[in-house]
């Protein structure tokens, strides 16, 4: 009975926990406010929301406004907060992009996409959601079920509705996982068609006048080039 007692007393307490510092300065209070919320960000393995920030910080504070100071204090650092699948991370300059891939040569990556799972991914984030006969036809080339199983295990797409045509086939849809792969905040940021075609990540169809989703075929490069082409969107 003593020592549970003894193990309670050691144990923080959630419920008195200070989110007001109502016995610091203002300046003071912002402050450690800005600090709460880049320790959530660093330690986070996940883009946080903006619920989980408004719980560390006083009643009626703007999350927003606190971002800002803190991406301002950041200004000159390699690194930067961001908006990602609904909330905030912290995500390298693009500036540092090289510097860190030479220095993880030899390194497994966290999280790798092949040439052909990057067409089929794109081609979802697009079209979606859309089945994988739909997949097939917009690159011309039969798309197995491995590959997308592939993409299911790796978290970048989830089963959608079913489809309305013959069969009911499953449509297919991307991630919260994708976004923050990206570093997307919605997919309205995605480049458009233009922007891939002028990156040389893909081409149009032979014939066609009007550049559509639709008309897409695959001709990306590697999934380096798409990353900077989404940051710089």
């Amino acid at each position: 009975m003593a020592k549970r007692a003894k193990q309670a007393e050691s144990r923080p307490d959630e419920g008195l926990f200070d989110a007001e510092l109502a016995e610091l300065p203002p300046e003071a209070r912002w402050g450690e406010w800005m600090n709460r919320v880049e320790a959530v960000l660093f330690a986070a393995p996940q883009p946080v929301e903006r619920e989980a920030l408004a719980r560390i910080v006083g009643r009626d504070v703007s999350i927003d406004h606190l971002i800002e100071d803190i991406r301002e204090s950041l200004r000159g650092k390699p690194y930067e907060v961001v908006n990602v699948a609904g909330g905030w991370a912290f995500r390298t300059r693009l500036a540092y992009a090289q510097a860190i891939k030479t220095s993880t040569v030899g390194l497994e990556r966290r999280l790798e996409l092949t040439q052909t799972e990057l067409m089929v991914l794109v081609s979802i984030a697009y079209h979606q959601p859309t089945t994988r006969a739909g997949v097939s036809e917009i690159l011309g080339r039969e798309i197995s079920r491995d590959i997308i199983g592939q993409l299911r295990d790796k978290e970048m797409i989830s089963a959608g509705p079913r489809s309305p045509t013959p069969g009911a086939p499953f449509t297919y849809v991307t991630t919260r996982q994708f976004l923050a792969h990206f570093s997307l905040n919605t997919l309205r940021d995605l480049p458009d068609i233009e922007a891939l075609q002028d990156a040389g990540l893909l081409k149009s169809d032979a014939g066609v006048q009007d550049v559509t989703k639709a008309h897409v075929v695959s001709s990306f490069v590697d999934e380096s080039q798409f990353y900077r082409l989404v940051r710089v969107a």
